[in-house]
């Protein structure tokens, strides 16, 4: 069993937490528009509009934090302890905050909008773990 390393499991509960806020904002956001149907975004919204843009920040989550979950999980399964393991899982959590503050408040259709560098910051500390995990079951 891997030793109890606070700063994942801080960074575990930031990261649920962060998602059930994105959920609510865009649940909340979306009823308070005219003629709101419940499960649907009306279609042709863009950046522009900040339904659309706490939507997409909610749906973004989704498509990256389980995946980063399961490497988190994976790392645990292994016993990984590392110091940088639970920097990674910190740096991930505060990277998706980032990343969803600026979502919010910058409607951009640019590419790569000042997001993006938070994206890819949540996707360098997936690696970093994998990579981690990797050196636990192969060397």
């Amino acid at each position: 069993m891997t030793d109890y390393n606070p700063l994942v499991f801080s960074g575990i509960w930031i990261i649920i937490v962060t998602l059930m806020l994105q959920w609510a904002i865009a649940a909340a956001v979306k009823a308070k528009q005219p003629n709101a149907i419940p499960g649907k975004v009306p279609s042709g919204l863009s950046h522009d509009s900040f339904v659309f843009r706490t939507h997409r920040t909610f749906m973004n989550s989704l498509e990256n934090v389980p995946m980063f979950l399961a490497t988190v999980f994976l790392a645990l399964f292994l016993g990984l302890s590392s110091n940088w393991f639970g920097y990674w899982v910190i740096i991930f959590a505060l990277a998706r905050i980032i990343h969803m503050v600026l979502y919010y408040a910058i409607a951009t259709e640019k590419n790569p909008s000042p997001r993006s560098w938070f994206f890819v910051i949540g996707a360098i500390a997936n690696i970093a773990i994998l990579v981690q995990c990797a050196m636990v079951m192969w060397f």
